[in-house]
């Protein structure tokens, strides 16, 4: 005799990454640096989001990386930091920046920007995170070359491994990144399969079925010159979970 079983899912039977695209899209901002002398006058230096520090609504601060602001021994009095917001389908407004807080050790760097408010994402649990999640990031790959118009990757968590940031740009273990180890400087850190570009810094890691925030797109494995990552990209990127960012806006609000 034949035996039908019944199976029943808790939960969706795969990801709704449209509507999490959809979600996230409004939140993620332009970050580079403005001048009138310049040709041309917006310098894109990477990606950052909207954040809030209560619940989930409106804010006019954002997150990005912290190696994404001007470095010391290259600032440019006359040059301004600043951020694009999405309005609307096509348009997008520039806003004069402000930094309120950096945290060097997690390459983290908390802005207020000018202007009304944008719709804020919402902080997801990275702690709950395994090894094998699936997992998708957005930002501006390359530096802008594709236009100004966010692009989304899809991927998973292929490991969590203890890493220390001595540079933004370190390509390779240094004696400094070995003795932070063993000091127990390093914290963990979402290695993903997906492949990411400079332009990507500081765009949300976050879950395809909800849109929430898992992560901050940080760096990429580069296996020869950093020319390399555009033609021969190694596939193998890095983010900062989340939980470091709820803790960079817990700091900010007692300062």
């Amino acid at each position: 005799m034949a035996v039908l079983v019944s199976v029943f899912f808790a939960g969706p039977l795969k990801a709704d990454l449209p509507s999490a695209i959809t979600k996230v899209k409004p939140s993620v901002l332009l970050v580079g640096l403005y001048k009138s002398t310049d040709s041309p006058r917006f310098s894109l230096r990477g990606t950052g989001f909207v954040v809030t520090q209560g619940t989930l609504g409106s804010s006019n601060l954002a997150i990005t990386n912290a190696h994404v602001l001007q470095q010391p021994g290259k600032e440019d009095v006359d040059a301004a930091l600043v951020v694009h917001v999405k309005v609307g389908d096509k348009e997008w407004q520039m806003h004069q920046a402000t930094v309120l807080e950096v945290d060097k050790r997690h390459d983290l760097a908390l802005l207020r920007f000018d202007g009304p408010a944008a719709p804020a994402l919402r902080m997801g649990d990275s702690g709950a995170v395994r090894e094998g999640k699936v997992i998708a990031f957005m930002g501006f790959p390359i530096g802008g070359a594709l236009g100004f118009s966010p692009v989304t990757h899809r991927g998973m968590v292929s490991s969590i491994v203890a890493a220390a940031l001595p540079t933004p740009s370190a390509q390779r273990l240094n004696e400094k990144t070995i003795l932070s180890l063993r000091d127990g400087a390093s914290f963990d850190i979402f290695q993903l399969d997906a492949t990411a570009y400079p332009g990507n810094s500081g765009g949300p890691l976050f879950d395809p079925d909800t849109g929430d925030v898992l992560g901050v797109i940080n760096m990429v494995f580069i296996k020869g010159t950093r020319e390399s990552a555009l033609t021969h990209p190694s596939g193998i990127s890095y983010a900062i979970p989340s939980a470091y960012i709820l803790q960079l806006l817990q700091r900010s609000q007692h300062n």
